[in-house]
């Protein structure tokens, strides 16, 4: 979402790193690029040139004028008020001390608030241990309630409805019906409106009023940009809002509504949705989203959901089969089925510091990582185990088991040989202990690389990349036994 201003901003960095000192002139120069990326995002005019102030301000201080190296000081200033733009620190939920937790939804028809209520309850439900009741008091849309129905079945959380009823009614009633059935969370899935239909929005106001919800948040779709800051504002002269939720964070939008939101509305961003699926939710963190802006990566968001995926014994297993170079195609297709869980490739490794910006051209089709799948799906248990045995007639029967080719099938297993090389040398070296990430970003060094069928040289999905540090070793290291054999 933010990879244009993120692509300008790392330029104007690399501009004033050759700088042997900040000074006014090539302050003055790169605030102006600045200033373009941001207006370019869609960020708000007032927004963008408060943000250019503080910077300058800041950036011509005698402390930086001083610095030894301005541009990581630079670096660093914009980052500090990017993060307080964002919000400063992340605001979690306000739980009720006594009685359910009421939350209320609320925004314009189309945002994602019916979806968006439902991943909510599934992360309350999961992380949280709380037990959520989720109320359709959208009565405007038929197709709400039954889609809110279906949605809470899918996550084993129940749902309060009434066809054709008031929804002020509906909420209030739900609190009784949460006390019953020993419901700590209520989420209420209000109508989608503007902020011009006074009818509606006094609505909300006697839902607030008869609920006293602990929370109330504004959803705003990423996609509608300015707008969706613009109507937040309006909402909150009507309604008490605590907090935002922002949807569709895995478009292509420009991001200038995620900068603009805290500014220009007074309320923080809580939660932003990554993709359709009910668990693509994220916890939003000024901090953590300034890195990822800026290039830096956000290896903390990486491991929560390593974390929420992986299980412990299962990844001390694994660093024990990497260890002893006993890592078979059985472990790697484990690992792909753990990946998908955690958002795909791409997305995770865009987490870590540098691989981003890398990642930006390169595509990782999903068709073709299912196509991977479906080979070693193919295989049996010992195939897995030892690949070695795979004679012609083995590799026939994967192929039509799979409908691939045994080119494809090919590549796969030559570029799991050499991955497996690299496994066993880093494991010798010991990088699996407390230095392995800087062999790991060696590996990722290319993109994708360093992964059967994604790695250098021609890959299984018919583009040419360049190789890895680590393969262009192993390149090397056999050229030379050549040498010593010819000798």
């Amino acid at each position: 979402m933010f990879e244009s201003i993120s692509d300008k901003l790392t330029t104007v960095f690399r501009t004033i790193a050759g700088k042997a000192k900040i000074t006014e002139d090539n302050i003055q120069e790169a605030m102006r690029e600045v200033r373009v990326a941001l207006l370019e995002a869609d960020v708000n005019l007032q927004v963008a040139r408060d943000f250019i102030a503080g910077v300058k301000e800041e950036a011509l201080g005698e402390k930086v004028l001083n610095a030894v190296n301005p541009g990581e000081q630079f670096i660093k200033i914009v980052h500090d008020r990017l993060v307080e733009l964002l919000g400063g620190e992340r605001e979690e939920i306000k739980w009720a001390a006594q009685g359910p937790t009421v939350i209320m939804l609320c925004g314009l028809q189309g945002a994602g608030k019916t979806t968006t209520v439902a991943k909510l309850a599934s992360r309350f439900k999961n992380q949280n241990r709380r037990k959520p009741l989720l109320v359709a008091a959208d009565v405007q849309r038929p197709a709400a309630i039954e889609q809110l129905k279906i949605l809470g079945q899918q996550i084993g959380v129940p749902v309060y409805a009434e066809l054709g009823g008031d929804p002020v009614q509906i909420c209030a009633q739900a609190l009784e019906v949460a006390r019953m059935q020993g419901a700590d969370t209520i989420l209420l899935d209000t109508a989608g409106r503007l902020h011009v239909d006074d009818a509606l929005m006094f609505e909300l106001e006697n839902i607030v009023a008869r609920t006293k919800p602990q929370e109330i948040l504004f959803v705003c779709d990423a996609m509608i940009g300015q707008s969706a800051v613009d109507t937040a504002a309006e909402f909150r002269k009507r309604l008490p809002l605590t907090g935002a939720i922002m949807t569709k964070m895995d478009s292509d939008a420009r991001g200038g509504s995620a900068l603009s939101l805290r500014e220009v509305t007074g309320v923080p961003l809580k939660f932003v949705t990554v993709g359709e699926k009910l668990d693509a939710l994220e916890e939003f963190h000024p901090d953590r989203m300034a890195g990822r802006i800026l290039g830096m990566g956000d290896v903390v968001s990486l491991v929560e959901k390593a974390q929420a995926v992986v299980d412990e014994k299962d990844a001390q297993a694994m660093q024990k089969k990497l260890m002893e170079n006993t890592f078979t195609l059985d472990d790697f297709l484990k690992q792909m089925n753990q990946l998908r869980k955690m958002g795909g490739m791409k997305s995770l490794l865009s987490l870590l510091p540098g691989i981003g910006q890398a990642l930006k051209d390169i595509e990782i089709p999903e068709k073709e990582i299912k196509g991977i799948e479906a080979m070693i799906q193919s295989m049996t248990s010992d195939e897995r185990e030892n690949p070695e045995i795979l004679s012609d007639s083995r590799r026939r029967r994967i192929t039509r088991g799979s409908g691939k080719t045994m080119k494809e099938l090919g590549d796969l297993l030559k570029q799991f040989g050499e991955m497996k090389k690299m496994v066993g040398k880093m494991g010798k070296a010991g990088m699996f202990g407390g230095g392995g990430m800087e062999a790991l970003g060696n590996m990722l060094g290319g993109g994708a690389a360093g992964l059967p069928g994604m790695g250098g040289g021609r890959s299984m999905f018919g583009s040419k990349k360049q190789g890895t540090k680590a393969q262009r070793d192993i390149k090397k290291e056999r050229k030379k036994n050549k040498k010593k054999r010819r000798k």
